[in-house]
């Protein structure tokens, strides 16, 4: 019985997104991945909601993200209560300022580990999470 439900409890663990930025570039460098920075408005923005739900929580990206990617969510509640530490708030508006002057939302980068963007996504993707995560890895693919 234990080892069903440890078989069970590792495929529905929901994907790990690394809070530290320098952190996931660290990561990124050490097992050779790809980092994929999110910015999103976890408890407002619509389009932000449904590319976690539609995308990001989808099987097929997270078996991808699992095996290629170092994952970093920028978020920008509006909520009291789901604002981040102080640091983390600071860390976000630093990512902002570097990687999404124009404030958009959803908006996803895939960089590499020092950094510099290999590729965006302006708002949710226009194709469905199987295609997108197929764009995604071919990428990761050609950076091996």
């Amino acid at each position: 019985m234990k080892i069903i439900t440890l078989f069970f409890l590792l495929i529905v663990l929901p994907i790990e997104w690394e809070p530290d930025f320098d952190n996931a570039k660290k990561i990124a460098k050490e097992k050779h991945e790809l980092i994929l920075l999110n910015f999103s408005g976890s408890d407002w923005c619509g389009p932000c909601i449904l590319m976690r739900r539609n995308y990001f929580e989808s099987q097929v990206f997270t078996d991808m993200a699992n095996e290629n990617l170092v994952l970093v969510n920028a978020d920008f509640p509006r909520k009291k209560k789901n604002i981040g530490t102080s640091e983390q708030v600071k860390q976000n508006e630093n990512l902002a300022e570097i990687y999404n002057k124009g404030g958009s939302f959803p908006f996803t980068l895939l960089l590499d580990s020092n950094g510099k963007v290999l590729k965006t996504w302006h708002e949710k993707p226009e194709v469905s999470p199987e295609q997108w995560t197929a764009e995604i890895k071919t990428i990761c693919d050609s950076k091996k």
